[in-house]
């Protein structure tokens, strides 16, 4: 199957975080805090994905404020830290919606990613992924993790969709579209 195909069928996306919502950085300041770097681009991609009706989930392995924060302003409802078992986590969120696994897709780009990256219907990695990811990946990204690979991917499901034309219209029209980076 072609990744256009893959891509028509796509309802919800999920993402990780650590190396594909971020550079894979994690900075600790004094205090213990961990500090991550997102991506704008990434981020009104997000928004962009919402409002063209997908849904959108993080499933992550480490536990971090940031990560609260950054999905509550993306309005991301569903963000599972800490989780143990991605694939769990992916069971919860296709019961949670009623959707079959081809109508997910899944950017990874680490070994933990792998249980997930083989049940769903649009397998994503992102530029800098390890060879075993992008091996099992449908679509790897020009861009890197943190660097526009979640941007990237958001366009290629829309285009596949036919909704990225409206969107541009509703940007080149100002047409109270979501802002949030």
């Amino acid at each position: 199957m072609d990744i256009d195909t893959r891509a028509n069928k796509i309802k919800l996306m999920i993402f990780d975080v650590d190396g594909v919502l971020t550079n894979g950085q994690i900075i600790f300041g004094r205090d213990g805090e961990a500090m991550k770097e997102f991506n704008a681009q990434d981020g009104l991609g997000i928004s962009v994905a919402h409002k063209a009706g997908l849904k959108t989930a993080i499933i992550t392995g480490r536990e971090s404020d940031m990560v609260k924060l950054r999905g509550a302003e993306l309005k991301i409802t569903d963000v599972y830290q800490g989780a143990m078992s991605k694939l769990a986590a992916l069971q919860e969120l296709i019961a949670k919606y009623n959707l079959k696994l081809d109508e997910v897709c899944y950017v990874g780009d680490d070994l933990i990613d792998l249980p997930v990256m083989i049940q769903v219907g649009l397998a994503c990695a992102v530029a800098n992924a390890v060879p075993e990811v992008k091996a099992n990946a449908h679509y790897i990204a020009a861009n890197e993790g943190g660097r526009g690979a979640v941007r990237e991917i958001v366009e290629l499901v829309l285009k596949a969709q036919g909704k990225w034309a409206d969107i541009i219209a509703a940007y080149t029209q100002d047409i109270n579209m979501e802002t949030r980076q």
